[in-house]
């Protein structure tokens, strides 16, 4: 590839997309694993234990990132680690 930027787009377009995905859904306070779940059914993936691992670990980190940006929350509640978008 000669001219990385339209990649670079793309990458980042996708990354600023899935962000979106998940602060819509923890509009309402979400435990990881429905969290996942519904980012399989929002991207029409199937899950398998690769998968699983892969996809779980990508959206922990865009969690993380949010988190440190002030834009998720999370607490426990009930023995569950819960995710909230922060409203402004």
């Amino acid at each position: 590839m000669e001219d990385i930027k339209p990649l670079v787009k793309l990458n980042r377009d996708k990354s600023l997309e899935i962000l979106n995905v998940l602060l819509d859904l923890c509009k309402e306070p979400m435990h990881f694993e429905l969290i996942l779940k519904k980012v399989f059914e929002h991207y029409e993936l199937t899950m398998d234990h690769a998968q699983y691992v892969l996809v779980g670990s990508t959206i922990r980190s865009y969690l993380a990132y949010l988190c440190d940006n002030g834009k998720v929350e999370n607490y426990v509640e009930d023995n569950l680690l819960l995710w909230k978008t922060v409203t402004e």
